[in-house]
């Protein structure tokens, strides 16, 4: 039994050759090839480094547009909501109509102030 493992174990790394971790070993790529793909990764590298050196320049643009973008429409929504909620409970409770106007107005300027604060920030640096 122990012999029939053996040459059973012999001729499957005659067939498949020695692995390890699922990489051939001994027949891999040839150096012609290896060399290609080491020059490709320095040239992509070179070009990533490049890329990197101008970022500030471009992301100093975009980063108050986007400030002020994500801000505008989070005012928006609060807005949106603090009415539509305001809405439901004046639907619900009509005798509160002046308590909760008053309260809807209050919390729309507070939203509304997150986004004159964006706006002042984004513009603020140029």
């Amino acid at each position: 039994m122990t012999t029939t493992v053996r040459s059973t174990q012999t001729n499957t790394i005659k067939y498949f050759g020695r692995c390890d971790h699922a990489k051939r070993v001994g027949d891999g790529q040839n150096n012609e090839t290896q060399q290609h793909y080491t020059t490709m990764m320095m040239e992509l590298m070179s070009m990533a480094q490049a890329a990197a050196a101008h970022a500030p320049e471009v992301a100093a643009g975009v980063n108050g547009s986007f400030t002020l973008g994500l801000a505008g429409a989070g005012a928006g929504i609060g807005i949106g909501l603090i009415g539509g909620k305001a809405v439901e409970a004046v639907g619900r409770n009509p005798g509160a109509f002046g308590n909760i106007l008053t309260l809807g107005i209050i919390g729309m300027a507070l939203a509304e102030a997150i986004a004159i604060y964006a706006l002042i920030i984004a513009f603020g640096g140029r």
